[in-house]
Order: structure tokens, then sequence, then C-alpha cells
């Protein structure tokens, strides 16, 4: 008996260490993204999107890979700051989801430059062969300052 709750017992600390693990990979590659679109590093942020990436942005548009390169080369998606805090990251198998908010300060061609933006989102990361890729991304402007 001893035994057998010994087993559960590790088995489900192996189960946490794995999870906390795999978080710990989403929430770091939760700031590589934010860096890399805060850079407009579109090479960059191929190698973490998916091809078939799409986003309901925080003006209502859902957009594309191509329209989002289109808006970065045109300096509409350009931050003099950027802050990403990660509330909640939830696995279902293949599938991790990521919760929290967003401060950022616009610039330039961006709408609302130079005010402070608030927003909540939702990034859906999908694990692949080639590793974990963002799949999906929703944001809605919560404040503005």
């Amino acid at each position: 008996m001893k035994a057998l709750l010994l087993c559960i017992a590790l088995s489900a600390h192996i189960t946490s260490f794995a999870q906390s693990k795999v978080e710990k990979e989403i929430r770091n590659l939760e700031q590589l993204e934010l860096a890399t679109i805060h850079k407009g590093d579109t090479i960059g942020l191929l190698k973490i999107w998916s091809k078939d990436f799409v986003v309901n942005n925080p003006y209502g548009q859902i957009v594309t890979v191509p329209q989002i390169f289109q808006l970065i080369r045109e300096g509409k998606i350009d931050y003099a700051t950027v802050e990403r805090i990660v509330d909640k990251v939830s696995f279902i198998e293949d599938v991790a989801v990521s919760m929290g908010k967003e401060i950022i300060t616009p610039q330039n061609e961006t709408a609302y430059a130079g005010k402070k933006v608030t927003r909540q989102y939702t990034n859906i990361w999908l694990k692949t062969k080639e590793g974990w890729r963002m799949i999906a991304r929703q944001a809605t402007i919560v404040s503005m300052q």
C-alpha cells in the first residue's frame, strides 16, 4: 500500500514538474514574441508564428500574416514601449492558451500614438514537430491614458 501511494505521489510530482517546465517555455515564448514584434522582426516572427496565424486585433479586424507584415511595413504596428503580463497558461493536449494583459505605448503611424494603452489578450499556441507555434491571437483595448 505504501508503495502504491509513493508511486501515485511521484507520478503527480513528475506531471506537475513537466507541466511547469512547459508552462515556463510558453511564458518565455510569450516574451520572445512580444520583443520580436517590438523590433519589427518579420523573419523572427515566422519562426514563432504558424504560417496560418490569424489575429482578431484591437481594432476589430481579422488579419493574417501577410496583412500583419504590411501593417509593420507601414509603421502601423510600432511601439515605443511594450510589456506583457501573462496571468494564466492552460494546456489542452497539444494546445496552450495564454491570457493576460499588455501595456503598450504606440508611436509614429500606429493608432493612439503617444498614449498608454492597456489590452487584454488571448494567445493560442500549438505544439508542432518544429516546436510551439502561435496559431491565433485576440486582443481588446481595456483602457487608454
